[in-house]
């Protein structure tokens, strides 16, 4: 399987003309970590690979105002355990899609991040780390059978839908729509703030309901998120909060996020992070994290980690 799914990435290369191929633009990104973690039975130490990716992403003019626009994102673990190499996980479908874009936005249909997943920004600030949002919060979804809309920006404001058939990879999925309202530029390079409301339905089995905000002052970036989410059945309820705050001091950014979520009748969850990352160029970055989850059910995890990222 694995060699199929390799197969298949250099056959999209290579069924490409040369003047296509000059028009494509090829990325990905490699982060790798060597941690001691604690899942609650004791620590150990390993290698791991967050989120690491290759893509293809590009566009075509249709017509005066159209263009048609395509992704393929795929996910490769680097650190792979594997000696005889035939793990049908080394590598999985990440983004995925095809579509139109012109002055009404772009549409895509295929596997999407929804847009209550999109709205947050960067406000989480250890995305692909064990300090990821998506430890503690519902709602950071990548739906396949998905159609994805985004308007172009009307004075900061954007409009984000998502809308998800039922023969998804969720198991026993539902129709599910996803809505997101943003304002600002969330890498804060054209505004000095960003902000987004959003709502699920049905998606994944949760609806959920996230605020989140983000602001730049000076060197430093502080950022919230308020979120509730429910089961679509009703049998689990929850609210909670993110806090983040990261302050660059030369080539260095000094990081910090805390996390809480309380369910009703079960179980609350805490979260705390703290790293730094040194940037050795462009591209290249050095990183060390401490991350804590407290349950109340008197299981605690902890993870220590450094490692090395490089995007291209």
């Amino acid at each position: 399987m694995k060699f199929v799914k390799s197969s298949l990435c250099v056959a999209l290369l290579g069924g490409l003309s040369f003047n296509a191929l000059a028009e494509v633009d090829f990325y990905g990104k490699a982060n790798v970590t060597l941690q001691s973690s604690d899942d609650g039975e004791g620590s150990f130490t390993e290698i791991k690979s967050n989120k690491s990716r290759l893509g293809l992403k590009g566009s075509e003019k249709i017509s005066d105002g159209l263009e048609a626009v395509y992704k393929f994102e795929f996910q490769v673990d680097v650190s792979d355990a594997d000696s005889k190499g035939d793990n049908d996980d080394n590598i999985s479908a990440r983004n995925q899609y095809i579509g139109l874009k012109g002055a009404f936005g772009q549409v895509v249909i295929g596997r999407n991040d929804t847009a209550l997943k999109q709205s947050q920004g960067k406000v989480d600030l250890f995305s692909d780390l064990e300090g990821d949002i998506k430890n503690a919060f519902k709602g950071e979804n990548r739906m396949g059978s998905s159609v994805s809309y985004a308007s172009n920006s009307y004075q900061g404001f954007k409009l984000l839908a998502t809308f998800v058939a039922e023969d998804s990879d969720a198991a026993g999925a539902k129709n599910g729509y996803s809505m997101a309202v943003t304002y600002g530029d969330a890498a804060l390079k054209k505004s000095a703030i960003y902000a987004a409301i959003a709502a699920d339905s049905e998606v994944n089995g949760y609806d959920v309901v996230r605020a989140s905000v983000q602001g730049k002052v000076a060197d430093f970036k502080l950022g919230a998120m308020y979120q509730t989410q429910e089961k679509v059945d009703g049998s689990s309820e929850a609210d909670g909060y993110l806090l983040s705050a990261a302050y660059t001091m030369a080539s260095n950014t000094f990081k910090l996020q805390y996390q809480a979520m309380n369910f009703k009748g079960s179980d609350d969850k805490t979260a705390i992070s703290a790293g730094v990352d040194h940037q050795l160029n462009k591209n290249t970055k050095l990183f060390g994290f401490y991350s804590n989850f407290d349950m109340d059910n008197n299981v605690d995890q902890d993870y220590l980690g450094v490692g090395i990222e490089y995007k291209f």
